[in-house]
């Protein structure tokens, strides 16, 4: 698979599913803070200020499936599921994927696929809402199934094949994380009939410890999976074990790759600068490495998951032996 293949290809947009603020210690682990504070700055309740961003795709023609354009939603943030107390601990206000979607002019019934990278709740919460005055719930909690944001919910793309990493469901669904809270059974057992697992390639053979500047053996386009026509998963292990990036081309040709917690902001792009809810930082590291290596050589544009200013970035080797980030303008796509 090459970016310059013939393939389907897609316009997108970029989707703010609203804001989301994020404990700063936590999202910058080993790095101090006398450090980290240079370039960002917390809040009164040592919080940062970061994103939800989605990434809208639809088929430049007619899927010969569908007879009409496929869409597809990349990523889905939290939702309007956590109580009171959740929404003021992660500052969330009344926006949601829903309605970005909306000023788009996309209903959730009109999407055909949804790609999660991993499912946390701040990347999945948004595949189920709460159920408004009026529905019937496609889910309701029974006696003893926690930790829970609601006990009544819908399904939000009722219409949509969900698709996302064995390992992450199978890690979802038994609640493997360092965190207790972020794995919800009312973003996971209501939507378990549409979803579809992928078992990409991992990028080291199992029972490796790659040395920290180590590339894989292989290149990353033979460790792509094609979920969808010229949309492509691949993992990227460390934040979690299961975690996915998507790659597509878009109508002008150019290779899009939606770049989840390995590297959610600006900020995130050095070596060290790994999450504290990662699984295995060491991990994230080395992922962190061979991922930057492949934008540059491949000149992808990025879309971060978490960037609250401008997510879309290139990458460019620098004269560090490290990478550089260079913003891309925003265009129409």
């Amino acid at each position: 698979m090459g970016d310059g293949q013939a393939q389907t290809r897609y316009s997108w947009q970029v989707l703010d599913a609203g804001p989301l603020l994020l404990d700063a210690g936590s999202m910058f682990g080993l790095v101090p803070r006398v450090v980290w504070e240079r370039s960002v700055k917390a809040d009164a309740r040592h919080r940062i200020a970061f994103r939800h961003n989605c990434v809208l795709l639809t088929t430049s023609g007619d899927d010969p499936d569908l007879g009409r354009p496929r869409r597809i939603l990349i990523e889905t943030g939290t939702g309007d599921k956590l109580d009171a107390k959740m929404r003021d601990i992660f500052g969330l206000d009344d926006r949601t994927v829903e309605t970005a979607m909306r000023e788009a002019g996309v209903e959730p019934e009109a999407i055909d696929d949804v790609i999660v990278s991993h499912l946390h709740f701040d990347h999945a919460g948004g595949l189920t809402r709460a159920c408004r005055d009026g529905e019937e719930p496609d889910w309701v909690a029974s006696e003893g199934v926690a930790p829970l944001a609601t006990d009544r919910v819908k399904v939000t793309f009722a219409n949509a094949t969900i698709h996302v990493q064995e390992r992450e469901w199978r890690d979802a669904t038994a609640n493997s994380s360092v965190m207790t809270r972020t794995y919800y059974r009312d973003h996971l057992d209501p939507i378990a009939a549409q979803v579809r697992l992928v078992d990409s390639a991992r990028p080291f053979p199992p029972g490796l410890i790659p040395q920290r500047d180590e590339l894989p053996r292989t290149p990353v386009e033979h460790r792509m999976s094609e979920v969808l026509p010229g949309v492509h998963v691949f993992l990227t292990p460390g934040h979690t074990w299961g975690q996915q990036a998507a790659h597509f081309v878009d109508v002008s040709g150019q290779g899009v790759v939606f770049t989840p917690d390995v590297m959610p902001s600006v900020h995130h792009l050095g070596a060290a600068y790994s999450l504290a809810y990662d699984v295995e930082a060491y991990t994230s590291m080395v992922t962190k490495r061979w991922f930057l290596d492949a934008a540059a050589e491949r000149d992808w544009l990025l879309v971060l998951d978490h960037e609250p200013g401008n997510p879309l970035q290139r990458v460019r080797r620098s004269d560090r032996g490290w990478f550089d980030l260079v913003p891309e303008a925003a265009k129409g796509t």
